[in-house]
C-alpha cells in the first residue's frame, strides 16, 4: 500500500513583492557583488605576491599561502562574494549579471595600481576603458528580460 502525504504549497503564501523593492533589492546586491570582488582579490593579489611563486605540485606550498593574513581574508571575502553572487544570479539574468559585473576589472585594475603598484600598460588600460563602455551600456537594459519560472513548478 503506498501512501502519500500532503503537504502546503508555497502558493498560498505568496507575497507580492513591489517591482521597487526588486530592483532595489537586485541593485544592493550588484553592488555587494562588485565591492567583495575587488576586496577579495586586491586582498588575495597582495596575500599571493608576499607568499611568492608557488612553482611547485607541493600541498605545503598551498599551505603555507593559506598560512598569509592576506590570502585568508581574501578567500573569505571572495566566499561571500560568490554567495551575493548567486543571490543575484536568482533574481536576474545571467546576460545583465555578467557585464554589469564586469566593473570589477576596471575596479581591480584601478586598485592594482594604486595599492599594490602594478605597472598597467596602454592596451591594458585600453581594455579596461572597453569593459568600462560594455558595461554602462548593459546597465541600462532591464535586470530581467526572461519571466521568472511560477513557484509551483520549480
Amino acid at each position: 500500500m503506498r501512501m502519500t502525504a500532503e503537504y502546503p504549497t508555497e502558493a498560498n503564501t505568496d507575497v507580492e513583492v513591489p517591482k521597487s523593492l526588486e530592483v532595489h533589492t537586485t541593485r544592493v546586491f550588484t553592488v555587494v557583488v562588485i565591492i567583495t570582488n575587488v576586496i577579495g582579490n586586491i586582498s588575495l593579489g597582495r596575500g599571493m605576491h608576499a607568499v611568492g611563486k608557488i612553482v611547485s605540485a607541493s600541498p605545503l606550498d598551498y599551505v603555507r599561502a593559506f598560512a598569509n593574513p592576506w590570502t585568508i581574508a581574501g578567500v573569505c571575502v571572495l566566499v561571500v562574494w560568490m554567495l551575493t553572487d548567486l543571490a543575484l544570479l536568482s533574481r536576474a539574468d545571467l546576460s545583465f549579471v555578467m557585464p554589469v559585473t564586469a566593473s570589477t576589472y576596471v575596479l581591480i585594475a584601478l586598485a592594482g595600481r594604486l595599492l599594490l603598484h602594478e605597472q598597467i600598460s596602454w592596451v591594458r588600460w585600453t581594455g579596461v576603458v572597453v569593459i568600462t563602455l560594455g558595461a554602462a551600456l548593459v546597465g541600462k537594459t532591464p535586470v530581467r528580460t526572461t519571466k521568472p519560472q511560477p513557484e509551483h513548478l520549480r
